[in-house]
């Protein structure tokens, strides 16, 4: 899965990277420590490409609040197609969320959650896929959103059974719509050479952590 990332590239460099037009209102970056619920940076395409603020936590358009069921920040590759709530999104509304790194976590023999950050080796961006869903109860709307995981990878799964699926440039158009059928394809672990991990200081278990020193690496 994918619970928590960090986005530190400027508004104009997630422009510029994706082609697109920023719209207003968008999150501050950086952010070294994004959380389930907050406001995330997503590139969505139509009559141009648009870089838009969107809540990282999809909601069904069955729900009567945000709260009225499971929090969905991941979609299973393996059932986004089949998935009430996701198999629309899948077809008609997918969507580039941005990121530096991301975090998982794994455990020492006493339990301890030991915090990791991950990233691509060239140190380039990366481009999760998503999918999203405008939500309207009739008094509240938002704009929401879900990163689509996949199985890991050999090298990944020391770390973690799961990974956000990462876009390759060539495929922006494609898993945008732009290019016509094929994007479940794209719907795969990244390349076993692809990522770099190293272990962080456990402050980022806190939701409130925030600053630079959250992705440095530690002994």
């Amino acid at each position: 899965m994918c619970g928590r990332f960090a986005i530190t590239l400027p508004v104009q460099a997630m422009a510029h990277m994706f082609e697109a037009t920023a719209g207003n209102d968008l999150p501050e970056v950086p952010n070294f420590n994004v959380c389930p619920t907050n406001g995330v940076h997503t590139i969505v395409a139509g009559a141009g490409r648009r870089l838009m603020a969107m809540r990282w936590g999809f909601i069904p358009s069955w729900y009567k609040s945000p709260s009225d069921g499971p929090l969905l920040i991941n979609a299973r590759a393996e059932t986004i197609a089949e998935k009430p709530a996701f198999r629309e999104a899948c077809r008609q509304r997918r969507c580039i969320i941005p990121a530096t790194g991301f975090y998982e976590w794994t455990k020492d023999a006493e339990g301890k959650r030991l915090p990791w950050y991950i990233r691509r080796r060239d140190e380039m961006p990366l481009a999760f896929a998503g999918i999203w869903q405008d939500w309207d109860n009739g008094e509240t709307q938002a704009r929401t959103c879900a990163i689509v995981t996949c199985g890991a990878n050999t090298a990944m799964s020391a770390i973690h059974h799961r990974m956000p699926v990462i876009l390759s440039p060539e495929d922006f158009g494609l898993w945008l719509g732009e290019q016509g059928h094929g994007a479940a394809r794209l719907m795969r672990p990244a390349p076993e050479d692809a990522l770099v991990w190293h272990r962080v200081d456990p402050k980022v278990n806190s939701n409130r952590a925030e600053g630079p020193e959250l992705i440095e690496p530690i002994a």
